[in-house]
């Protein structure tokens, strides 16, 4: 069915409409973005049941952002009252008034910016799902996922706890302009089954996730991934640590998704290169990978969490190639930022929630697809690892530094699996030589979407990633 968008949004656009027409008397541009998104989260494990309606991109709320004098400012607020539109008007223009104010009479250097263009523009988009998370069966969804637990449990004697987590959210979004009405409803959701094991005094946790562009369906996908996870503890527990040196490495898609998030994510996000912090800046139309190495970016290249029809400043969602055939093509950019650099932008414009600022942020970041297989891969390899599972990346983009926490190694000697297991692994090195070193790409890919993204600290997002199996060199320890 089609997901329906926000009947709130829906009651208060006519008066929304007001203000933004009021505003654009005093301002040359106005922009209003109002949110309405509903979910749940649930938590499941040996001993307890949590439910709670708060996912990381629930929230109901406007922000409001206009231009004047090569000057923007923005006001948020999350209290509207449609029969009387003409205060939230006189609220937002002091507020505004005031920010402008503080920019001119400040001594440091500012961005001097024109105005953000203003097409006519006019549609709705209902993404498919079955279910909503608002009619959800919670009862049915909690048994699901304690049946879950039970089984893990009696299926693994090593096991100390097992917690399932099931989210879903119904996002609503109205962004208007004078010239702009565009309106947009979709439903996410993730599941993740985390086993936590212990022997002989050693205990880790495993880890195993489902997403998409879909309603609390999805969580039925969750049974059968139990096994797989079972299997991840087991080998975790038996794990020794890897001898620290450059191998012959094999990655998983998971662990594909996280090199492309981390190399050429952040890196390539040109809000940086307007401050010049991103060494990518100085890389485009120059090789930074192996002629095998193709990377799209954008909410149309794959579909899962955060595949939407128009990111937060009303620009339509893309799919960017940044990387063809190992030469850097272009980064992504929001609408800002792309006037500042003369450039389109990519419908990368993101904010945490309305009380947030939108900065350049990644959607869906995917390897693309080659032609082997992953038992030529393996059978290509005389001694190196076969890397399954992520933990966490960092990146330094003004360096191109990175370091990825991985799950767990499989040893690879004269071509086959020996059985040995080593974990965790920090795999580090240097992006152009890590990409350049990819000397083979498998035929089939995934996507990952469980979890989000920090711009630095903070300023969290949903984000996903993935691509095939790779195989290249890297710095294991």
């Amino acid at each position: 069915m089609k997901v329906p968008f926000s009947s709130y949004l829906e009651k208060i656009t006519p008066a929304l409409c007001e203000v933004v027409s009021s505003l654009g008397k005093s301002y040359d541009y106005v922009s209003l973005l109002s949110s309405d998104s509903v979910g749940f989260r649930i938590i499941v494990n040996r001993r307890t049941v949590t439910v709670n309606n708060e996912t990381m991109t629930t929230e109901r709320g406007s922000v409001v952002r206009v231009y004047k004098d090569g000057l923007y400012s923005e006001y948020s607020f999350n209290y509207f009252d449609p029969e009387c539109p003409e205060k939230t008007v006189e609220e937002a223009k002091a507020a505004l008034d005031a920010q402008l104010s503080v920019l001119r009479a400040c001594q440091t250097d500012i961005y001097q910016t024109k105005a953000l263009p203003d097409e006519k523009q006019e549609g709705i988009w209902e993404f498919e799902a079955d279910i909503l998370p608002e009619t959800a069966d919670e009862g049915a969804l909690i048994a699901l996922m304690q049946g879950i637990v039970d089984k893990a449990m009696a299926d693994c004697k090593d096991l100390v706890d097992c917690q399932v987590t099931a989210q879903s959210t119904h996002i609503s979004k109205l962004f208007l302009t004078k010239n702009k009405n565009l309106k947009q409803s979709y439903v996410y959701s993730e599941g993740t089954i985390v086993p936590i094991g212990a022997r002989d005094g050693k205990s880790s946790p495993a880890y195993v996730g489902v997403s998409g562009r879909k309603g609390p369906e999805l969580f039925e996908e969750l049974p059968e991934k139990l096994p797989g996870v079972l299997k991840t503890v087991e080998d975790l527990l038996s794990a020794d640590r890897v001898t620290p040196g450059e191998y012959d490495i094999i990655t998983s898609p998971e662990v594909t998704g996280l090199i492309a998030h981390e190399a050429f994510g952040h890196g390539v996000e040109m809000d940086m290169f307007v401050k010049n912090r991103a060494l990518g800046a100085k890389y485009i139309e120059k090789r930074v990978g192996s002629d095998l190495v193709t990377m799209h970016e954008g909410a149309l290249c794959a579909e899962d969490v955060t595949s939407f029809a128009f990111d937060d400043e009303g620009t339509m969602a893309g799919d960017v190639t940044e990387i063809q055939n190992g030469i850097l093509k272009t980064g992504i950019c929001d609408a800002l930022s792309a006037m500042r650099l003369g450039i389109q932008p990519t419908g990368n414009g993101k904010r945490e929630n309305f009380e947030h600022k939108v900065y350049t942020r990644m959607t869906n970041t995917m390897f693309d697809s080659g032609n082997d297989t992953l038992e030529e891969m393996i059978a290509s390899i005389s001694y190196g690892y076969f890397l399954c599972g992520m933990q966490s990346g960092m990146e330094d983009p003004k360096h191109w530094g990175i370091q990825c926490i991985v799950e767990r190694g499989y040893e690879i000697r004269d071509g086959k699996l020996t059985g040995k297991v080593v974990a965790p692994i920090v795999m580090t090195g240097y992006v152009p030589d890590l990409l350049g070193s990819v000397s083979m790409v498998s035929r089939d890919r995934e996507v990952f979407g469980n979890g989000g993204c920090g711009k630095g600290h903070k300023e969290w997002v949903k984000v996903a990633d993935g691509g095939p199996y790779l195989k290249a060199k890297a710095r294991l320890g």
